[in-house]
């Protein structure tokens, strides 16, 4: 096991700062600042709120909620009498709302303005606030570090959403880890602006800042003018951004951006000529990240400081052991190109102190993993020294601004009209983006109408998923299974229309 203490619990993470610096600030957001004090007042109000509205431990609480300081009390109260929080994004459709629901099976969703669903668990703001006014207590709940906390979704590419469980220790590992190797302490004001509905910004905000005894800056703005005012007025010294915002912020060297410290650079690939935008403009050389939903979150980062090498990712964090295997599941030597594996570490001071996510939720049950290293399912190599490269992805998932969008699940979409015979979604490379989504479809008989299938799309999807390049083709490459030949679609679109959706 590790010899580095974790709290007992993701309940007992403030106890540290609650005991030393209660009145330091602990999390900032659109609508105030609280000290560990307040946020733990709010913690025991929400987990008193939960408790009378029925919930018990093991049961799911979701919550589709703006980025501010009420998701993150729901959370830590959520965590105190044991539920397994689950976030259910506001940009999501009806429908896609409709299925995470469905997979996680709340027993309360906390129901912001942008929840599109109405059933039974629903809770709006009004009632919550009124109910945390209440200040009701819940009982004192025995915790497991290994027990259930927390669900990521992830999709893969089936464009179905999987429902990866983590424990209490997974969430809790990254802060721990992250703090020990920058050597962060209570000046951390880490700001993040992806939205707190992905389990893994709640690891790398509140869970991480904690550790630390820093301040989360829950941004609610993600375009470039609103980053800078949020870094600069809130004295914001490390910042979690996508690629497209960093592109965004070099094309603006009049920003200001001077308490920053340190910029990651996570959710898709960053082209190295960025980092050498954005440093010219903003004197940073961004550290890039890798992330896996289910390690979960960073699993190689650049070191702190401007050092990185060409192509790569960022080294491997100790507490994790990730190499390239072969088709057959053999280890590779380092710096040979295979499928990225991850598992613990089994020597140095984070030995044996990951330990895989707890499984995936089916049926009202937790389906374990399968034995051995988890698979990435994405090609690359890593280094002697750790240095990770990531040279193509396995999975068909395209990351647009650092968004995953699943080309199956447009596809369903899309092929659901009359007029489509046979569809394929691609990525499009894109210099801002990273990706930006493509359509080539073969018509069932008439020709297509695409401004008509990017309607159909728009009432069903997420408008970052909706495609903004179309081709009608005579006929689809397929092979005898009658699957689309990915392969030969860039021969087939040489010069596509586009269509912004």
């Amino acid at each position: 096991m590790s010899s580095v203490a974790l709290p007992g619990s993701i309940a007992q993470v403030l106890d540290a700062q609650l005991a030393s610096r209660s009145g330091a600030e602990a999390v900032e957001a659109a609508s105030g600042v609280w000290s560990y004090a307040e946020l733990d007042d709010r913690a025991r109000r929400a987990a008193g709120a939960l408790w009378s509205l029925g919930v018990r431990p093991g049961d799911r609480v979701a919550a589709c909620l703006p980025n501010d300081l009420d998701i993150v009390a729901a959370f830590h109260g959520a965590q105190r009498i044991g539920a397994v929080w689950a976030g259910i994004g506001e940009a999501l459709s009806a429908a896609e709302q409709q299925e995470l629901r469905d997979v996680c099976d709340p027993a309360v969703v906390l129901a912001g303005a942008r929840y599109r669903l109405s059933s039974p668990e629903r809770v709006d703001p009004d009632r919550w606030t009124e109910l945390t006014a209440r200040d009701e207590r819940a009982p004192r709940v025995d915790l497991d570090l290994d027990g259930p906390a927390g669900i990521a979704f992830t999709s893969g590419t089936s464009g179905r959403p999987k429902a990866i469980v983590h424990s209490q220790r997974n969430l809790l590992l990254p802060g721990a880890v992250l703090v020990a190797s920058r050597g962060w302490g209570p000046e951390l004001r880490k700001g993040d602006s992806f939205p707190l509905t992905i389990l893994n910004l709640m690891v790398l905000s509140t869970l991480l800042t904690a550790q630390a005894g820093g301040c989360a800056v829950v941004m609610d703005r993600r375009d470039a003018e609103g980053v800078a005012q949020w870094i600069s007025s809130r004295r914001v010294t490390v910042w979690n951004g996508a690629p497209a915002q960093l592109y965004d912020l070099a094309g603006r060297p009049d920003f200001d951006l001077g308490p920053l410290q340190e910029v990651w650079s996570g959710g898709s690939d960053t082209p190295d000529s960025l980092r050498q935008a954005f440093a010219a403009a903003h004197g940073l050389v961004p550290r890039v990240t890798y992330g896996l939903t289910e390690a979960p979150t960073v699993v190689s980062i650049d070191p702190p400081g401007d050092a990185w090498r060409p192509g790569t990712s960022g080294q491997v964090l100790p507490h994790y052991d990730v190499a390239a295997y072969d088709d057959e599941g053999r280890r590779l030597p380092a710096g040979e190109l295979g499928e990225l594996r991850l598992s613990g570490a089994a020597t140095g001071s984070w030995a044996g102190s990951w330990r895989p996510m707890l499984g995936v939720r089916e049926d009202g049950a937790i389906r374990p993993p399968e034995p051995g290293p988890v698979r990435t399912g994405d090609i690359g190599t890593v280094d002697a020294d750790g240095w990770l490269t990531v040279l193509d992805r396995k999975k068909l998932v395209i990351i647009r601004g650092g968004a995953n969008v699943y080309p199956l699940e447009v596809e369903r979409v899309i092929a659901s009209h009359p007029d489509v015979a046979v569809v394929a979604v691609y990525a499009v490379p894109d210099e801002r983006l990273g990706q930006r989504v493509g359509a080539v479809v073969q018509s069932a008989g008439p020709p297509l109408d695409f401004e008509a299938l990017a309607e159909l799309c728009r009432r069903q999807l997420a408008a970052y998923k909706v495609p903004e390049t179309w081709s009608q083709v005579d006929v689809l490459p397929v092979n005898a299974m009658g699957k689309v030949q990915r392969a030969r679609l860039p021969e087939l679109l040489a010069e596509p229309p586009r269509l912004r959706g």
